[in-house]
């Protein structure tokens, strides 16, 4: 215990310490902070052979070099929040499901992500973009991705699929590149993900795994090609005056509408869950087991759609992007309130999860046509997409199509819808140059009825391309592996059979006990 007059004594020299440390961090020493930013970053931080004396040839490279910068930055932190997206497909499809199944169906989205990278990795981005030539926002020259299998019909040139890229190998080591291939694969495992809700809780893990693999380095990549890496879909304008070819900003088509087309053959081939339908046809309701889950991982993926929409500009210099950004909440907000209102109109109550179904059909439409929209026909694609996800789930139940998620109507269907509607509502506000035809995207209410056209092909092809592939491919796979786990298995659950664990430590308790 102090005495007071030890007391005063250590509080003077408290006092007298503050006053010297004031008086030291007001000095000179410390006069070049610059707390508003106002001073930093001067003409003598610019690289040149002579310090603060730079050419204008030098400043001219610095200029450059930090546009690119810029580019790369912006799509690697919009791809980094794509990659996050998978947090909420997971939380998703595995609210929508039954508990039995819920670490089965996680496992299944974790997992996606490791084997679609592989896969697209070993070949799938060669097969994409190894056409593709250069990526001026991104600096890449074009000799890195220059060859394309092309070949010759009625006079024009139809691309097909790249050749080089090969496991980002040799001319691929490159920042642009690697860019690149971060940013579509993680588009590329989206599309990957979308069967494991049409086809859970009943796919057997070795069939998915193989799956995996198939989609990441074959389908995905070549339609991709056909519309992103320079192939034939996106010449239509080119070659047969079709407003620009085959528009999709950031992947209705080539991502949702593939993946919900993969779903749905998928789905066809293993059949439905037992007791999803009685004997006459008619559909039984299999209850989500956590719409908590669903609905946070439902604004996960409307947060990650800020990457998808906005980053595929590739440019962080592309003021556009604001408007893209807009766009995308825009109709994401119109799909959720058609639904929900639409579920209490037709059964006197909203549903939580066809609303969060809602969101993401909006989110899934607006992703082609978000950057040559304005917001009034983001809302109405929105609301649109809203109507047809409801209109949609109860259609393919009525075919005996068991979705245990809404998958193939969310993202097949309203993917298609997106592309269809870039050729009705693009107002010429952007894209001059797309696809090398001079101008402006348009669509018919401003003009250009032949853009429709090009997207109406684009969306057949996917349509007739993806499903005839998928179908094909598991047919075979289950004639071989098997896709379907036995009947007890899935009256019991997966988990255990599956995965050797459940997802819930009360499961465990829950047993009858010795």
């Amino acid at each position: 215990m102090l005495r007071p007059s030890n007391k005063r004594l250590l509080m003077s020299f408290v006092f007298v310490g503050w006053l010297g440390g004031l008086a030291l961090f007001s000095s000179p020493l410390f006069a070049a902070n610059d707390p508003s930013g106002a001073s930093t970053g001067m003409i003598s931080d610019v690289t040149a052979a002579t310090a603060g004396q730079p050419t204008l040839e030098e400043i001219g490279a610095q200029v450059g070099h930090n546009k690119i910068s810029i580019n790369i930055m912006w799509t690697l932190i919009t791809g980094f929040l794509v990659m996050f997206m998978q947090a909420g497909f997971a939380l998703v499809e595995t609210g929508l499901c039954q508990h039995k199944n819920a670490n089965h169906t996680m496992a299944m989205n974790m997992m996606i992500y490791p084997i679609g990278m592989l896969g697209f990795w070993i070949c799938g981005f060669a097969l994409m973009f190894g056409g593709l030539g250069s990526t001026p926002t991104l600096g890449a020259g074009g000799a890195a991705l220059d060859h394309e299998v092309v070949i010759h019909l009625f006079g024009k040139d139809f691309g097909l699929f790249g050749t080089k890229g090969f496991f980002l190998a040799g001319s691929s080591y490159d920042v642009a590149i690697y860019t690149l291939f971060l940013f579509q694969m993680v588009f590329m495992d989206t599309t990957a993900t979308i069967p494991t809700g049409a086809m859970a809780e009943r796919w057997k893990t070795s069939a998915f795994v193989v799956y995996g693999f198939f989609i990441s380095m074959f389908v995905y990549p070549l339609f991709g090609n056909w519309v992103w890496g320079g192939g034939w879909l996106s010449q239509l304008g080119k070659n047969f005056g079709l407003g620009h070819g085959h528009v999709d900003f950031a992947g209705s088509s080539v991502v949702h509408m593939v993946g919900g087309v993969c779903a749905l053959a998928g789905a066809m081939v293993i059949g439905p869950r037992a007791g999803k339908f009685n004997k006459d046809g008619s559909a039984n309701a299999i209850p989500a087991h956590n719409l908590v889950y669903a609905v946070l991982g439902t604004f996960i993926l409307a947060f990650g759609w800020f990457g998808f929409n906005p980053g595929s500009t590739l440019a962080g210099t592309d003021l556009r992007m604001a408007v893209v950004a807009t766009n995308t909440m825009l109709a994401g907000t119109g799909g959720c309130l058609v639904a929900y209102f639409y579920m209490w109109m037709r059964f006197g109550k909203p549903d939580t999860s066809m609303a969060c179904n809602g969101m993401l059909a909006g989110l899934v439409a607006i992703t082609a046509p978000c950057a040559f929209v304005d917001s009034m026909s983001s809302v109405i694609i929105g609301c649109i997409a809203g109507w047809l996800v409801v209109e949609s789930v109860f259609l393919f139940e009525r075919l005996g199509i068991d979705d245990p998620v809404g998958a193939i109507s969310v993202h097949g269907v309203n993917g298609a819808w997106g592309c269809l509607s870039v050729g009705i509502f693009a107002d010429g506000a952007y894209g001059d140059g797309w696809n090398g035809v001079s101008g402006t995207v348009k669509g018919i209410l401003h003009g250009d009825p032949g853009q429709f056209f090009a997207q109406a092909v684009g969306v057949g092809t996917c349509a007739v391309f993806v499903f005839a592939a998928s179908f094909i491919f598991f047919k075979v796979q289950n004639a071989i592996q098997g896709l379907r786990v036995p009947a007890t298995v899935e009256r019991d659950g997966l988990d255990i059979p599956e995965m050797g664990a459940y997802a819930y430590y009360d499961e465990i308790t829950s047993l009858p006990q010795k």
